[in-house]
């Protein structure tokens, strides 16, 4: 039993994305929907495997394992787990249906969802109360890892838009609707706060060592789920809220995708350049790499939305672009963690 971290779960979400990125795709691709079936598959069993390895690690290593909380690194992916479970849920009702049929799918995600949330909204609290109180922060310490703790709200939000519909009419679905924007709230928030902590750090203190900048990417994250999250929750509104709200908060997932999308763009830009300018100098591998994944795949998502509302050709043509490159760095990524893992290299305590 090798040394696993919460930070392995990031695999599951870098996977399980680009079932979901496949299937929300604003235009028909052959043999597209039977692609994303396999890929979630592949992400359900990869779930299960890091769970197993997860309660392996934990029952020999306690307290090696106890200590990730108290690390002031390790324990910002303390949120990976949450998204990881409900990444694979919301893939079960997009694709999983086609081989376990809908009523087993979205039980799947019921449960992964729950258990998702709850994770989600407390790592979104006891992860920062432990930095503010006994985590050592320096001014140049800020990284894109200190959102992985807020954002799974906001895939709760995402996410959670599915599962409206199947809630009996009335109080029920209102008070998940309302749950969802409350949550959606919660994490666009903090990011801003984390966000402006992280542009600050490079501006004072540069972009830092090598092996930290692909969680630069991190930024994504909730940037194109909050997009991806207004898109789906504005969809159900409408059925749930009665005017104006329902026609206000339909309105919303435009009046605020559009100008986020711009951000997105620009700080994908700031990404690259920062990624490539430090590729060229060397850029040693780790499990940081899945930030080329999940992140990307929630702009994929979100700009899909804004095509699908839009029926923009340009946002169609940047949404396939985006899924080809979050295909790219997943299949990358993937076959660098292969190889770490046979090697036992990435098993090692950091």
């Amino acid at each position: 039993m090798g040394f696993i971290g919460p930070n392995w779960f990031a695999s599951v979400m870098g996977t399980g994305i680009v079932a979901v990125a496949a299937a929300s795709l604003p235009f028909t691709v052959s043999g597209i929907t039977a692609f994303a079936t396999a890929v979630w598959v592949l992400a359900l069993l990869l779930l299960v495997v890091v769970v197993v390895a997860t309660a392996g690690h934990w029952t020999l290593h306690g307290e090696v394992a106890r200590g990730h909380l108290d690390d002031p690194v390790m324990s910002h992916f303390y949120g990976a787990p949450a998204m990881g479970l409900m990444t694979v849920g919301a893939g079960a009702v997009l694709v999983g249906h086609h081989l376990i049929g809908m009523t087993a799918a979205l039980t799947l995600d019921w449960v992964l969802w729950t258990g998702g949330t709850l994770l989600g909204l407390t790592t979104a609290v006891l992860v920062p109360i432990r930095a503010f109180t006994s985590h050592e922060v320096r001014e140049d310490s800020a990284f894109g890892g200190w959102l992985m703790p807020v954002v799974p709200p906001m895939v709760s939000a995402a996410t959670g838009a599915a599962l409206i519909p199947h809630l009996p009419a009335g109080q029920a679905q209102q008070t998940m609707l309302l749950a969802c924007y409350m949550m959606f709230g919660l994490t666009l928030m903090c990011s801003i706060v984390v966000i402006a902590l992280i542009w600050n750090r490079l501006l004072r203190h540069g972009i830092g060592a090598a092996g930290a900048v692909p969680t630069l990417w991190i930024v994504l994250g909730p940037l194109g789920q909050s997009i991806t999250a207004a898109h789906h929750l504005g969809n159900v509104t409408p059925g749930v809220l009665d005017s104006p709200y329902g026609t206000a908060f339909h309105a919303f997932a435009l009046v605020y995708g559009i100008p986020m999308w711009g951000f997105a763009m620009l700080w994908s830009s700031i990404a690259i350049t920062l990624t490539a300018r430090t590729a060229k100098e060397g850029l040693p591998f780790s499990l940081t790499w899945w930030s080329f994944t999940f992140p990307v795949g929630t702009v994929v998502t979100g700009t899909s939305g804004l095509a699908q509302l839009t029926g923009n050709h340009v946002l169609q043509v940047a949404a396939g672009a985006l899924f080809i490159l979050l295909l790219s760095a997943w299949a990358v990524v993937a076959a660098r963690t292969l190889r770490g893992v046979h090697t036992g290299k990435l098993l090692k305590k950091p």
